[in-house]
């Protein structure tokens, strides 16, 4: 369960203090010209790349089989990946060789370098902590990853650069390392001729799959393979401030009570950080007024009847959460622009308050910061109400609950993951609780709308006490007839790197063609109905649950329990009724639209074949 867009001018990456720092690169190969920057999607977040379609003249691309080994047709198709890493105490290095034809898209994160790759295979592989710098290789599905212990900003944390070696192949090379700077602006030139360079190059790459226990790790999702270390203690979750509530959404704009003095100024904002959480206060002088303007690079806080004095105005690197801040003088006054590093929503990303003076007659405006910080205001009754889905032809190959001869109403699996004497990630919550009890909302909005919604366990109990046949058993629940399978878990990292998983994340399997679109779906609902932060679309291990299944079948992550801010996310019943209303929203639409093992809409399913 680990391991995360409005175009952006030229201007922008070369001046601008607030570039989004996740924004990717596009690149092809083997051009020599630097790569541009691809537009984000709205919200800020890059989606993941969409599954490579056969067309009508070829056969449908499979995964590689096991035990390495490859059919005919793969070992003639180009392929990417297999890279050789070397590394010293100061940075990783992994080189790639560059087919031709080849595309990739190089996207930095808060956990690490993604590279999406377009025009040829990626060569499936998977390993842990290769090199100092290297915590995680993952490479299936179009798509690698490359974990580190440390975040990446669009220029800081790596560097990327093309070259030739000196067979004349085309190389990618990539660098990981905290203090390394340049991004991908390096792109183009020659790697030096010196044995030494060359070597690097040339050395072999140690990547092999992992296991524990008797199950294999990429069977299961990422968090579920994550060990407790000891002595390592999670980080505790940040002291709420005095009278907050969280069910509350908080106030957008407001005003200081009393007269405005002429000539008052703003200080610098003083800087508190706590484990997931930055903490900015602003001390306000009487009749001063705020408007807080939340966007997909941060937050705008425009400060009402103030001038700026000598106070210093700008700081870069400030914390994990802010990545800088700047005051800028406005005709109503000051605005103090705050750069997150990922998008803020008028409910999600941030919370504020006002509260009295500590001495003197300055208030303290105090903004709580965390990419991890959700939407916990309750949802009005009719927001927790689907409409209704139509039964569907029972000779569609549709469930077994009749409405009459010729009708049925839509049957869906939902698996509450783990159970019994399997808990699953253990921090603030236990994962099996809590996914039992959203998969029971699932369920109840899901019945009330007319879909015959079952559960793989309805009580605190596992289907078998082998790991692997548990979960083949609950795949295997997606009976012929049977729309979509959906598992409902919850994430965790190691303590370690407790502070870097946080989010909604949704796997899918090419065990069909339509889970990647289920997926899609799921997802979106999910964010747009938590304001959590968006991990995007994962592929990239095989999971047990999902593989075996027949029918379209994804897998979502609600949250992370090991991170001190997302996991009282997961004690809070409200985040738990929007989550449930978002997969509840996202299977109906999937029937709605076809998105299912009987690929009609749910609408004209009636109508036959």
């Amino acid at each position: 369960m680990k391991l995360p867009a409005m175009l952006l001018s030229s201007a922008l990456l070369l001046g601008s203090w607030a570039a989004a720092q996740t924004d990717p690169f596009l690149r092809t190969a083997p051009a020599q010209v630097k790569p541009t920057v691809r537009g984000a999607a709205v919200g800020g977040v890059v989606p993941a790349a969409a599954p490579v379609r056969a067309s009508a003249n070829s056969s449908k691309s499979s995964p590689a089989p096991a035990g390495g080994a490859e059919t005919l047709a793969q070992a003639k198709t180009p392929s990417f990946g297999s890279p050789r890493i070397s590394g010293t105490a100061e940075g990783t290095k992994l080189v790639f060789d560059l087919p031709k034809g080849m595309t990739y898209t190089l996207v930095p994160t808060f956990g690490g370098l993604r590279i999406d790759v377009g025009g040829v295979r990626v060569v499936p592989a998977s390993a842990l902590r290769l090199a100092e710098h290297l915590t995680e290789y993952r490479a299936s599905s179009g798509q690698i990853i490359m974990g580190t212990p440390f975040p990446l900003s669009l220029s800081d944390g790596w560097r990327a650069t093309e070259a030739t070696i000196a067979s004349g192949s085309r190389v990618l090379i990539v660098e990981l390392g905290p203090r390394l700077r340049g991004g991908a602006g390096n792109v183009g030139g020659r790697v030096p001729a010196d044995a030494r360079a060359q070597a690097s190059l040339q050395a072999p790459v140690p990547v092999t799959d992992t296991a524990a226990g008797s199950v294999h790790t990429t069977d299961l999702p990422p968090g579920d393979s994550v060990r407790q270390q000891p002595g390592t203690p999670p980080p505790a979750p940040p002291a709420p401030l005095p009278g907050a509530d969280t069910a509350r959404p908080s106030t957008l704009v407001g005003r200081i009570p009393g007269p405005l003095s002429s000539g008052a100024t703003i200080q610098a904002p003083r800087i508190g950080k706590t484990p997931g959480v930055t903490r900015m206060v602003l001390d306000l002088p009487p009749g001063a007024g705020y408007r807080i303007v939340p966007g997909t690079l941060g937050l705008r806080v425009e400060l009402l009847g103030v001038g700026l004095g000598s106070t210093p105005t700008n700081e870069q690197d400030t914390s994990a959460e802010v990545r800088s801040w700047r005051y800028e003088p406005s005709s109503e006054g000051v605005n103090l622009s705050i750069v997150t590093g990922s998008p803020t929503t008028s409910r999600s990303g941030w919370r504020a308050q006002v509260l009295p003076p500590l001495s003197g007659e300055r208030s303290r405006l105090v903004l709580d910061i965390s990419p991890a910080m959700a939407n916990l205001t309750p949802l009005a009754p009719r927001e927790k109400t689907l409409a209704a889905v139509p039964p569907m032809s029972a000779s569609s190959g549709a469930a077994v609950l009749s409405l009459r001869a010729s009708s049925v109403r839509p049957r869906v699996v939902i698996d509450p993951g783990h159970g019994g004497k399997d808990p699953g990630a253990v921090g603030t919550i236990v994962e099996k609780v809590v996914t039992l009890d959203v998969a029971k909302r699932v369920r109840d909005l899901l019945v009330a709308a007319g879909v015959d919604a079952v559960l793989t366990r309805d009580t605190d109990r596992e289907l078998h006490p082998d790991k692997n046949t548990d979960l083949q058993m609950r795949a295997k629940m997606g009976t012929p007839g049977t729309q979509m399978f959906v598992s409902i878990h919850v994430n965790a990292t190691e303590a370690s790197t407790a502070l870097k998983g946080y989010g909604i994340e949704t796997w899918w399997n090419p065990n069909h063609d339509l889970s990647y679109q289920l997926a899609t779906v799921l997802q979106r609902d999910m964010v747009d109905m938590t304001g959590a932060f968006n991990r995007g679309i994962k592929g990239y291990r095989s999971l047990s649950v999902l593989r075996n299944s027949r029918i379209p079948a994804a897998l979502v992550e609600i949250g992370f329990t090991s991170h001190p801010v997302d996991g009282q996310n997961l004690t809070d019943n409200n985040y738990l009724e929007r989550v449930s209303v978002g997969i509840a929203s996202g299977i109906r639409e999937a029937l709605m639209t076809g998105v299912s093992a009987s690929g009609k809409p749910a609408a004209s399913a009636m109508s036959g074949p």
